[in-house]
């Protein structure tokens, strides 16, 4: 794997439901390296701390090697990496292989997989349709989330490199399938709870799910 960009957004003003509200999802390429941080992307736009940023959610990664399908199906906007508002657009990112807590070298960073991207109604601004919800849990496709282990500066062209394979084989699509099955998979469903990577906050909304 390897980062084909990186990305950053200013806050950008839209209505809804007429009110105005702002949003960081609006991100494009920036020659400059990024400099990852624990809790964020230094210099990055995040409007709603409690749904992005944090631990957890500190970068967001998403695949190159998708983007052709959606520009498919979205021909007339303008396309640039960034478009899912991901902080790194990543070469080779496949995430029926990336398991979750699996721990990764990216330039100076040491990074570990945490959790897949939920879509909301600010990608449907960014796209100028709210259909693309129900499209984007359908590709199965959604990029992950990486908690910040090293801090440090990752740029356009480095190796994503693994460091270390989690055990527990819960990959980031399994994840994001299971959030969005209506009825849980037992064996999936302990493979996920057993998970030391998974944030205990999810954990919790999905106990009442275990038989």
């Amino acid at each position: 794997m390897k980062v084909i960009s990186t990305n950053i957004g200013s806050p950008v003003t839209f209505e809804w439901n007429g009110e105005k509200e702002q949003t960081g999802i609006f991100k494009y390429p920036t020659s400059k390296g990024l400099f990852l941080r624990q809790n964020d992307v230094k210099d990055d736009t995040i409007i709603d701390r409690v749904h992005h940023g944090g631990i957890n959610k500190a970068c967001y990664l998403f695949s190159s090697d998708y983007y052709s399908y959606w520009k498919n199906l979205y021909p007339n906007l303008t396309w640039d990496w960034g478009m899912f508002g991901e902080n790194l657009t990543i070469e080779g990112l496949d995430e029926f292989k990336v398991r979750v807590g699996d721990i990764y070298k990216i330039g100076e960073v040491l990074v570990q997989v945490s959790q897949p991207r939920e879509p909301c109604y600010k990608l449907g601004v960014r796209f100028g349709t709210q259909k693309i919800l129900k499209e984007f849990i359908a590709h199965n496709h959604p990029g992950t989330y990486v908690k910040i282990l090293e801090e440090g500066i990752v740029k356009s062209g480095d190796n994503v490199v693994l460091v270390e394979k989690s055990s527990n084989s819960l990959t980031v699509q399994q994840f994001y399938e299971l959030m969005f099955l209506k009825e849980k998979p037992q064996e999936l469903l302990s493979l996920f709870m057993s998970n030391e990577s998974v944030p205990q906050y999810k954990k919790d909304r999905f106990k009442k799910y275990l038989s």
